[in-house]
């Protein structure tokens, strides 16, 4: 985790600096001595947690966390009990009060420590397609592994979908379009009118046939030039 450390006293700041190079997790990025400094690293950094004091001149630590949209998870240290309440109002990770012992500091980042992961978990959650597809094939739900697609022939109102290690294709009764919206990307293009192929499971590609295993697909002049910038990016 990518932190930083925000106090106007020097001691203060050099001693949590110290604790923070005792956690093989922690990565200390910046040292401020007030927020207009963190304000800047964090504008320039990809920040992850902030140790930060709450009462320094100029601007709190309460006040610096309600002015700015950027919203990393914080852990408040603090010699003053009596901002522990408005502290919390700001979902912080935790609240320490000066002195802090090294083991409450690592109680703290633990915490920290999960819900960046929990954080991280959710959002590749999200972000992450799924690597496969439910397709209807006769009267059953079957799951295909996007990996093990060799190629997809259209039939009219049907498709026939060619699996690696598999000799019967899995037939569904939809048009090829419908299965083209459903294909991520870039791992599968429409070489003609009636094949879409897996870019990574093509063997060769002479004149307008490409050959997938055994199979022969045959490339169409209208759909030549889309594969040729998957196959060379840089001459695009």
């Amino acid at each position: 985790m990518n932190c930083i450390a925000v106090d106007d006293e020097p001691l203060a700041l050099e001693l949590l600096a110290d604790n923070i190079a005792k956690i093989p997790f922690l990565n200390l990025i910046a040292t401020c001595r007030n927020p207009f400094e963190a304000m800047e690293v964090l504008n320039n950094e990809q920040v992850d947690l902030i140790f930060m004091d709450i009462q320094m001149p100029g601007l709190t630590g309460v006040q610096f966390l309600q002015s700015t949209s950027i919203s990393p998870l914080v852990i408040f240290i603090t010699a003053y009990e009596k901002y522990a309440l408005e502290g919390y109002s700001l979902n912080v990770v935790d609240y320490l009060l000066k002195p802090v012992a090294f083991d409450r500091f690592l109680k703290a980042v633990n915490k920290a420590y999960d819900l960046f992961n929990l954080k991280n978990k959710n959002n590749a959650a999200i972000t992450s397609p799924p690597d496969y597809l439910f397709i209807n094939s006769e009267y059953n739900l079957v799951k295909v592994n996007l990996g093990d697609i060799l190629y997809v022939e259209g039939l009219k109102d049907y498709v026939k979908i060619f699996i690696s290690k598999q000799e019967r294709p899995i037939l569904s009764r939809m048009n090829i379009k419908a299965i083209e919206e459903k294909l991520p990307t870039g791992k599968f293009i429409r070489v003609h009118k009636s094949f879409i192929i897996s870019t990574n499971k093509i063997d060769s590609i002479r004149k307008n046939r490409i050959r997938i295993g055994e199979a022969e697909i045959p490339l169409s002049d209208n759909f030549k030039d889309e594969l040729m910038k998957y196959i060379h990016p840089d001459k695009s």
